[in-house]
C-alpha cells in the first residue's frame, strides 16, 4: 500500500506493525494533531483509530478482489495530551465476510488509556471493468 499523499503522511502516522491481528500505528501529537487549545485533537485520535482498523482489515482480505471502507466509529476520549507521541493498537472482534470489527485503543508513551475506540469496516467486491 502506498501511504503518501494520503491523511497518513499529513498527521506523520507511522505503521509500526501489521498482522491480521493486530495493527499498531504512532502518531506524533504536534502542531499538525493539536486542537486549538493545546490538546490533542479528538478527530486526529480517530483519524488513527479508523486508519489502524482499516489497514488491519485490508491484511484479512484479497484486496485484488475486495474493497474495505469503514462504516461507523465511536471513540472515549479519557485523558488528554499536549506533546509527545500516542500508540494505537487494533485488534479484531470480527472478522466477516462483510463486515470486520475492529477495538482500537490509543495510549501515550506511559502506556496510559487516552482513547479507545471500536471500528466497523465494510468489506465488498471489487467491480470487474
Amino acid at each position: 500500500m502506498n501511504f503518501n499523499a494520503t491523511l497518513m503522511e499529513v498527521l506523520e502516522m507511522e505503521l509500526l506493525t501489521s498482522q491480521p491481528d493486530l495493527v499498531e500505528m504512532r502518531m506524533p501529537v504536534n502542531q499538525k494533531t493539536r486542537q486549538p487549545m493545546g490538546f490533542l485533537h479528538g478527530g486526529a485520535s480517530v483519524a488513527l483509530a479508523e486508519t489502524a482498523a482499516s489497514i488491519g482489515a485490508s491484511s484479512n482480505v484479497d484486496l485484488a478482489k475486495h474493497l474495505i471502507f469503514g462504516i461507523e466509529i465511536n471513540a472515549n476520549h479519557v485523558k488528554s495530551k499536549r506533546d509527545g507521541w500516542v500508540l494505537a493498537r487494533a485488534t479484531p472482534k470480527h472478522i466477516g465476510k462483510t463486515t470486520m470489527v475492529w477495538q482500537i485503543d490509543i495510549v501515550d508513551e506511559n502506556e496510559q488509556l487516552i482513547s479507545t475506540a471500536r471500528c466497523t469496516i465494510g468489506v465488498t467486491d471489487k467491480k470487474q471493468t
